[in-house]
């Protein structure tokens, strides 16, 4: 059965660089112990008040950026989407208490296409998209993962893409280095949530703002890590966890990569 996975996009150039997230990336479809059916990736960058699944035929690759190499701004992921997929998964979430719209005309965010590019270069596998409730906070988005786990059993992957930190405020010291040395304040909160997720402590990660080190440092605002409480939900019952990845960009945007629910 398919894990479901936590990943870092980390910034839109992403795919035009030789960071090692990016090289990571471009090897977990064979980490993975089946190629998906489908794809749910739930993006930091689709944000809307309540749940909405997008269901269209063809995915359009969304540029939500500016200022970046035309070459980035000229790359596509046309995806077929998959109403059917978007339907059930509408239907688990509003089945759960957590009504889900259906959006009909949105394609996909970087959030969601700059990591598949690297996964599933072909973009012939279909791709469903979720949103983020960045003001419902972590334990709304545990119960929305919980009650899509069963999709893991159907072939099909589920995928939190955001960032493991992320404060851009700080960004203008790093800009010009993608492999600067990170911060103490980004590796202590780095630690505390790989202590957490390890020890099964979902409580303290649902309270991460309050108890975990420099957690509003890094994340002034939360819709870069809600993407992983979907994740982790979507893992089941006390999944078992395997950090797959960890490294840093840019110093302050932590790169690392989460299964969750994989065999032991």
């Amino acid at each position: 059965m398919l894990p479901a996975m936590f990943l870092s996009h980390g910034a839109p150039t992403l795919p035009l660089t030789d960071a090692p997230a990016k090289m990571f990336l471009e090897t977990v479809a064979a980490r993975l112990p089946e190629r998906p059916r489908a794809v749910l990736v739930i993006s930091a960058h689709w944000e809307t008040a309540q749940p909405r699944v997008n269901a269209v035929a063809v995915n359009d690759t969304i540029h939500d950026f500016y200022g970046f190499p035309r070459a980035l701004h000229e790359m596509t992921y046309p995806a077929p989407g998959s109403p059917e997929l978007a339907a059930r998964v509408s239907a688990l979430l509003t089945a759960a208490g957590l009504p889900c719209g259906i959006d009909t005309a949105r394609g996909l965010d970087h959030g969601a296409w700059v990591p598949l590019k690297l996964i599933y270069p072909q973009a012939a596998i279909s791709v469903v998209q979720l949103s983020v409730q960045s003001g419902l906070g972590p334990a709304h988005h545990l119960a929305m993962g919980r009650a899509l786990t069963n999709l893991r059993e159907e072939g099909v992957l589920i995928v939190g893409s955001g960032s493991l930190t992320h404060d851009l405020s700080s960004f203008g010291a790093y800009r010009d280095r993608i492999s600067a040395p990170e911060p103490a304040w980004v590796t202590a909160f780095a630690d505390w949530f790989d202590s957490a997720l390890s020890r099964d402590a979902t409580d303290e990660l649902v309270a991460y703002r309050r108890l975990a080190p420099f957690a509003t440092k890094n994340h002034p605002s939360e819709e870069y890590l809600l993407p992983l409480f979907v994740a982790l939900g979507a893992g089941g019952e006390a999944p078992h966890v395997e950090h797959w990845h960890a490294s840093a960009t840019y110093g302050i945007l932590r790169m690392d990569v989460y299964a969750f629910g994989s065999g032991r």
